[in-house]
């Protein structure tokens, strides 16, 4: 690999955990821990992320169940679930907290699927411009005279096919994901 691809090979892996990361969150039809990445509870005065403030567990396909490690915190819990708009259930138990997951219409599968096709053209795009970066850097040590011509088509060539790896790479997640979304 050339010095140029290697110098970038980490944003391009960035991109592709990010996108991994953003779409994690995304509802399912089954229950799935990440879809409270976001959400925000005030606890102790001061903002925190849901996991840090209780247990997390799914117990069944369609159920989440949050423990508080702190009971007093159990009402703020359930306030900040029901203020994030999940779409879904949200029943206070007394010691825990249940989340029940619907079942996905079809109306709601188009639009999960919508917006995945979004955040994969958003990475896309971040995958398009390292990709420039690079070979606008080989192009400019070219016209300086630091490679030759042949090694200057060699490392495009090098990185024309490490970006079309991790493009389809992001085409497979998006595609394993849709089907997730998809599957009823």
């Amino acid at each position: 690999m050339n010095q140029y691809l290697a110098n970038k090979q980490l944003d391009f892996s960035q991109a592709l955990e990010f996108f991994k990361k953003e779409i994690a969150t995304l509802r399912t039809g089954r229950a799935n821990p990440a879809v409270l990445e976001g959400v925000q509870v005030e606890a102790y005065e001061i903002m925190n992320p849901v996991n840090a403030v209780g247990n997390i567990s799914v117990t069944d396909a369609r159920s989440i169940i949050i423990v508080p490690w702190d009971k007093s915190v159990l009402k703020n819990i359930e306030k900040a679930i029901i203020e994030a708009n999940l779409g879904l259930g949200v029943v206070n138990e007394g010691d825990k907290i249940r989340l029940s997951v619907p079942a996905l219409t079809e109306e709601n599968r188009k639009e999960l699927a919508r917006r995945l096709s979004e955040k994969m053209e958003k990475t896309r795009i971040s995958l398009r411009q390292a990709r420039d970066e690079v070979k606008s850097k080989i192009e400019a040590a070219y016209i300086a005279k630091e490679i030759s011509e042949d090694d200057k088509f060699r490392f495009i060539k090098e990185l024309d096919e490490f970006a079309t790896k991790k493009n389809d790479e992001l085409k497979s997640v998006k595609e394993r994901k849709e089907q997730d979304i998809m599957e009823i």
